[in-house]
């Protein structure tokens, strides 16, 4: 397996474009917001607080449209994993996307976690699964925002997201953590 790099703000993201549950596929490449696109990564059908932060995500769907926000949420898990977490969750409105590689979540600077069995949810880990990101990219394919976990825990709540969205888009706020080299800014 590669190595975790972190994306650089104001730098291009990786290439991603995956199957969506219901048909067709997912491409960054083919965004065109008029202002991001968020791309959320969740754990996987496994994780029970995965669907109750994508329910909330979901309910607030037209809040980020209104922002000229696109999203998409996506996990390594496999196509009939994902229909069931669709179905379990009552995700009604969002493009749910499977199958990551693990090395395209390597590429995303996620981290990759092992199977510790079934969970509380009675569904079993997979063997190896990619743990929570969440990103906001430019429609240029630049990197706005970035967060990555270790753990399913205290995510970015979407209602502040919004909030910070509203202030972002008026302020022509620019993306943050851009250095990468601090000796020779």
């Amino acid at each position: 397996m590669s190595v975790i790099t972190p994306l650089v703000p104001r730098q291009k993201v990786p290439s991603l474009s995956v199957p969506l549950v219901g048909g067709g596929t997912w491409s960054l490449a083919d965004q065109s917001p008029e202002n991001f696109t968020m791309v959320v990564f969740y754990r996987g059908l496994h994780c029970p607080i995965c669907g109750k932060y994508l329910k909330d995500l979901d309910n607030k769907l037209e809040d980020f449209a209104k922002r000229g926000v696109n999203v998409v949420v996506l996990s390594s898990d496999s196509e009939d994993r994902a229909i069931t977490a669709k179905e379990k969750w009552g995700l009604e409105n969002i493009d749910l996307g499977y199958g990551l590689a693990l090395e395209k979540a390597r590429e995303w600077g996620l981290y990759i976690s092992t199977s510790n069995g079934v969970t509380s949810s009675g569904f079993e880990e997979p063997a190896l699964f990619s743990e929570p990101g969440l990103f906001l990219v430019r429609p240029d394919g630049t990197l706005y925002f970035g967060t990555v976990q270790t753990m399913p825990f205290a995510r970015p709540a979407f209602a502040e997201i919004l909030g910070a969205l509203d202030f972002v888009i008026a302020k022509s706020y620019p993306a943050r953590g851009e250095v990468i080299d601090h000796t020779n800014p």
